[in-house]
């Protein structure tokens, strides 16, 4: 049997870090619908450290790896990432002394590349119109020819992806709502969130309706949302656990923004705006119930989308 490394001291780091994982608020949306018997709520994500959603996979992949050996001082954290799992991996990375190097298609926003470069991250730029799934390919390709330098954290095959939602976000969102949650809305990318989320809910609140998000065309402007009739579908996604798919128009979703900004009070990313598109039409179906949707980051990373709009 082969020993397992495990570094104690970083086991230690990757523990501590855990207390600033999480356990974000869920903000009510209380101007932007006004249909008695009906609420939205979202989870503000960005309120957690790394500043999105994605803290919570990133660090569950990186503490497994951890944990089981794979992940030592002298090996590099590799993915691909449209951009809020790159700056997770590289946030946790800088913080517990691992490095990073990150495929990332060269239409990432400035902020982003900004941000990871900030955080000591190596980048390899791939096509934009590859998009994630050529920089999947270019990180596989990375790994296979240098296996004992890497480790390959594969975010849209590995099912830590998903635990991190079964075992914190939903569990989370039914102690927010009291079990009251009627509808779970989020979209699709890739698909941790609603994977994980709704696998929990179907154990532990089965009446609780859940509603996949896709954007409405391949050439969508949605960043890090998948197209999944046209996009390699992640290896964690669960297609049995949609109740209702609904497709999202990307302008629809930018349109958006002003008024989530002006009526909320929120600056919110696209990807933001897009669930709570998604959340206001099931808003429009219903006579009651209670609908809690994801926004997985704030609007800091998107200055040259919002300048376009505002």
């Amino acid at each position: 049997m082969i020993a397992v490394e495990i570094n104690p001291a970083l086991v230690n780091k990757i523990s501590q870090l855990g207390r600033f994982i999480g356990n974000t608020p869920l903000f009510e949306i209380r101007n932007l619908i006004q249909k008695p018997g009906v609420q939205i709520f979202a989870k503000l994500e960005w309120q957690q450290f790394s500043g999105s959603v994605k803290a919570r996979p990133a660090y569950q992949i990186i503490k497994d790896a951890i944990l089981s050996g794979e992940l030592t001082p002298g090996k590099t954290l590799l993915d691909a990432s449209s951009g809020n799992t790159a700056i997770a991996y590289a946030a946790i990375g800088a913080s517990i002394g691992i490095s990073v190097v990150i495929c990332l298609p060269e239409n990432a926003s400035e902020e982003r590349k900004q941000i990871l470069r900030a955080y000591g991250a190596e980048i390899i730029l791939t096509s934009k119109f590859g998009t994630t799934d050529e920089a999947q390919e270019r990180a596989r390709e990375l790994y296979t020819n240098d296996p004992e330098k890497y480790f390959y954290a594969d975010q849209y095959n590995n099912e830590n992806n998903w635990k991190a939602h079964y075992n914190s976000t939903a569990l989370e969102i039914l102690k927010q709502t009291n079990q009251e949650i009627t509808h779970f809305v989020a979209g699709l990318g890739t698909t941790g969130t609603f994977t994980g989320t709704s696998k929990r809910f179907k154990k532990e609140a089965p009446n609780v309706q859940t509603v996949a998000l896709q954007p409405d065309e391949a050439l969508h402007g949605l960043e890090g949302w998948k197209h999944l009739e046209t996009a390699k579908v992640p290896g964690i996604f669960s297609a049995d656990l949609i109740d209702k798919t609904i497709q999202v128009n990307t302008y629809e979703a930018l349109g958006l923004l002003p008024e989530i900004s002006k009526k909320e009070g929120l600056l919110v990313s696209p990807s933001s705006s897009a669930n709570l598109l998604g959340a206001l039409e099931i808003a429009r179906q219903i006579d009651k119930g209670v609908i809690v949707t994801v926004f997985p980051d704030n609007a800091e990373k998107y200055s040259e989308v919002l300048q376009s709009i505002f």
